[in-house]
């Protein structure tokens, strides 16, 4: 099996032939994919007949889009399909990571069990996120704020004081004479077209770009070598993948098939090579850590992780050990976002406050002779 199919594993199935196009483009929040995922789970572990959970689930949501999407799943494991087939054919919905989880589920018969680690998964996700946007709230605001100044004194400000200053012939400043110039080329309509048209058309290159196997691995390394940034994605990453494992592990599923659903659930071109080779290292008889040691990837996972996993291997306890390790670094990735606000704060305010004081300053310079301006 190649890197690039195991990186991205794929379900055929019939239901796409079939499949209504509306379906395509429905969009589920992720609060309704946890109710989703909880309901089913309670329902599944209660005894109900996964066809009829389903049916009495989708009776029960609220939007439309989503309760046909169900409704199809529904259908689909009446006709006879695999529960991980039918949840495929709504990737914008379902992402690979829950679909290999599922898949899993199916393999060792303990879906309810699998449905209640994807729904703590998921919550922790979603805390996640909700965890870095509030960090960035506050320099998103100041950014606002200082556009909102700059715009100011740029647009407002600075031709009532040209108007002075041309009335009375006086010489510029030099950094005046560039803020003027600067101004003009914002009120110029024709100039910001083209570099408006420029900035466009640079954004959809690099977008299209970035889709690319040599542009992801780029934006990949620059997320994971970024300073202080760059801690906090690992952290998230590792984070997931040893929750991941310690979940799947300790509810009976095979290491190896925790290791493709990690696989699954890592975005990142570099941590998805050190899974893979973890993956065929453990096929060629190598333990875990081990595994990862040779990996090329290696770095990304921290000496401390690894002698831990290897006491885990050695007593036989590799969930809890993985628990351990999902926990230890959930807190760690907790101590990260704050490291980041702490450097975003201090670096805004330094950036902002040099932008909009070289504004100032100026303005104010050709103050400073306004004596000898208005005695000509």
């Amino acid at each position: 099996m190649t890197e690039r199919s195991r990186m991205q594993p794929s379900y055929s199935g019939t239901l796409s032939k079939t499949r209504p196009k509306r379906l395509d483009a429905v969009k589920v929040k992720q609060t309704e994919l946890i109710l989703f995922t909880t309901q089913l789970s309670v329902m599944l572990d209660s005894g109900v007949v996964l066809s009829d959970a389903l049916d009495a689930i989708g009776e029960q949501a609220e939007r439309e889009g989503f309760k046909a999407v169900i409704e199809s799943l529904a259908d689909a494991v009446k006709n006879g399909e695999c529960f991980s087939k039918a949840l495929a054919e709504h990737p914008r919905i379902f992402n690979p990571m829950f679909i290999s989880m599922v898949k899993a589920s199916e393999a060792s018969g303990k879906m309810p069990e699998m449905l209640t680690v994807l729904t703590d998964y998921l919550t922790f996700e979603s805390e996640t996120r909700k965890r870095i946007k509030g960090a960035l709230t506050y320099p998103f605001i100041m950014a606002l704020m200082a556009v909102a100044a700059t715009g100011t004194l740029m647009f407002f400000v600075l031709p009532r004081f040209m108007k002075i200053y041309e009335a009375k012939g006086a010489a510029l400043p030099r950094l005046t004479r560039i803020l003027v110039g600067f101004s003009g080329i914002l009120g110029n309509f024709n100039a910001m077209t083209g570099i408006i048209t420029t900035l466009i058309a640079l954004s959809a290159a690099l977008y299209y770009w970035a889709k690319t196997p040599s542009g992801r691995r780029v934006i990949d390394f620059i997320k994971i070598r970024l300073p202080v940034v760059g801690t906090m994605f690992i952290d998230t990453v590792v984070t997931r993948s040893m929750r991941i494992m310690a979940t799947m592990v300790n509810t009976g599923v095979k290491l190896l098939d925790s290791i493709e659903v990690i696989q699954d659930s890592c975005e990142n071109y570099y941590f998805q090579r050190l899974w893979v080779t973890v993956d065929e290292k453990i096929r060629d008889g190598y333990q875990l850590s081990e595994s990862i040691q040779l990996s090329p990837s290696s770095e990304l996972i921290s000496p401390s992780i690894i002698q831990m996993l290897r006491a885990g291997e050695k007593s036989g306890k590799i969930g809890e050990v993985c628990d351990k390790v999902s926990i230890f670094y959930e807190k760690k990735l907790e101590a990260s976002i704050k490291n980041v606000m702490a450097l975003i704060e201090p670096l805004m305010i330094t950036i902002l406050g040099g932008i909009i004081g070289t504004i100032a300053i100026a303005l104010l310079l050709p103050v400073f002779k306004i004596s000898s301006v208005i005695a000509h």
